[in-house]
């Protein structure tokens, strides 16, 4: 006699471990630097199904760049991408105690993952578009973005190129290849889809870049860019930061039962793969890798990122409610900063002293730029852009009914 059928139940995922617990990476596996193959770049999506379960990493424990993703980077080029994360992690500081001071409303800060975005501009040409979220400003610094501009915007002033019409850290900037950022998470997917088929169908060489979290992953539009990515094959690179958090929640609820984020791409016949996104190195040879490949006309390609986001989703948000302490310390992929600075050490090309020499100029230089912003104003302080403005850049007639509001309002 069969036994009877138990009720139905769901599987709710479950953190590895929770605020109290110890932190425990013990279960992740990380090939040795440079055992990861790369696939010619005209590889069908089917002959590298692998490439979505071994994590891509060049830097060894010892700060040298093995295997055949060390792909050659001089070392000026280095010492600028070393400079550009530095200066991302500075802001980052200086911007949140801002936060914490009342000179602006909110903050998001991409501390520990300084290299998926610094790396990944590197690899792209002007005229690309990148379609970004909240913690890729890397892309900005890496592109040359005057910090003051980027400080403007974060405290709403006068001199905000976005005219107070977005949230700090929404920055827009379209000569900097950097579409605006939406704070409905996913939209952006599409978006950058739809922008590569447009330069594809007008006969550019230009290629986009996307960006969403792990968290993101579950929404509809990430599902729906993969469809017309892979259907067009629209020169597009699919980028997913697994940071393995989202706001509250662990990468768990967002990844399901797949090993990796980087296996859906294989549903929409995509070929993806899994990157060490705290190493700067093998992070630009994917993003080069994915770039050209995208450029040569073979189609898109999905890149995750993994790495681990060290500090608070943003200045709103309390991470020791929903983790354990001391997690981001022991995570096993390191600091990105560190691993690149003992790289430029182990080529003889730098020192502590010259790191720390670096350390003051950056910090310097970020002080400088937010001398000169707060200048201007704050959100609490200073010169403001006109109420006016809300009005304004959206009709090419304004229509009656909101000519009479503006009337209304005295701007």
């Amino acid at each position: 006699m069969s036994e009877p059928i138990k009720p139905l139940s769901l599987h709710v995922p479950e953190p590895g471990c929770r605020p109290g617990d110890e932190p425990d990476f013990s279960d992740f596996e990380i090939p040795k630097a440079g055992q990861t193959r790369m696939p010619e770049i005209d590889a069908e999506p089917q002959d590298m199904r692998d490439m979505a379960f071994s994590i891509i990493r060049v830097l060894n424990k010892r700060g040298e760049a093995v295997g055949p993703w060390a792909q050659y980077l001089d070392v000026d080029r280095l010492k600028q991408g070393l400079e550009h994360m530095m200066i991302l992690r500075a802001l980052d500081n200086r911007m949140m105690s801002a936060q914490r001071q009342g000179k602006t409303s909110f903050y998001l800060q991409s501390l520990g993952e300084e290299a998926v975005a610094c790396a990944s501009q590197m690899a792209l040409q002007k005229g690309d578009m990148n379609f970004p979220t909240y913690r890729q400003a890397g892309l900005l610094i890496a592109n040359d973005y005057p910090l003051e501009m980027m400080i403007n915007q974060i405290y709403s002033n006068k001199e905000d190129p976005l005219k107070g019409r977005q949230l700090p850290v929404f920055y827009s900037a379209k000569e900097y290849g950097f579409f605006s950022i939406s704070g409905n998470l996913g939209t952006q997917y599409s978006q950058a889809v739809g922008w590569a088929m447009a330069s594809a169908i007008s006969g550019d060489n230009k290629i986009a870049s996307a960006w969403i979290g792990d968290g993101s992953t579950s929404e509809s539009d990430f599902h729906a860019a993969l469809v017309f990515a892979s259907t067009y094959q629209a020169p597009v690179i699919l980028n997913v930061v697994n940071n393995q958090w989202a706001i509250s929640t662990f990468q768990g609820f967002a990844s399901g039962n797949a090993p990796t984020f980087a296996a859906r791409g294989h549903g929409f016949g995509i070929p993806s793969l899994l990157v060490d996104g705290n190493d700067y190195l093998a992070v630009y040879a994917v993003a080069s890798w994915a770039a050209e490949r995208a450029r040569r006309g073979f189609g898109p390609c999905l890149i995750e990122h993994v790495t681990y986001r060290a500090g608070a989703h943003s200045s709103s948000d309390d991470p020791s409610a929903y983790r354990p302490a001391g997690e981001g310390a022991i995570w096993p992929l390191g600091d990105p900063i560190e691993r690149l600075k003992n790289h430029l050490i182990a080529l003889d090309a730098w020192s502590e002293e010259r790191h720390e020499q670096k350390s003051a100029q950056v910090l310097d230089q970020v002080k400088q730029a937010q001398k000169a912003s707060e200048a201007i104003g704050t959100l609490t302080s200073g010169a403001h852009a006109s109420a006016r403005n809300i009005f304004e850049d959206v009709y090419e007639t304004m229509p009656p009914h909101l000519v009479k509001q503006r009337q209304e309002a005295g701007c």
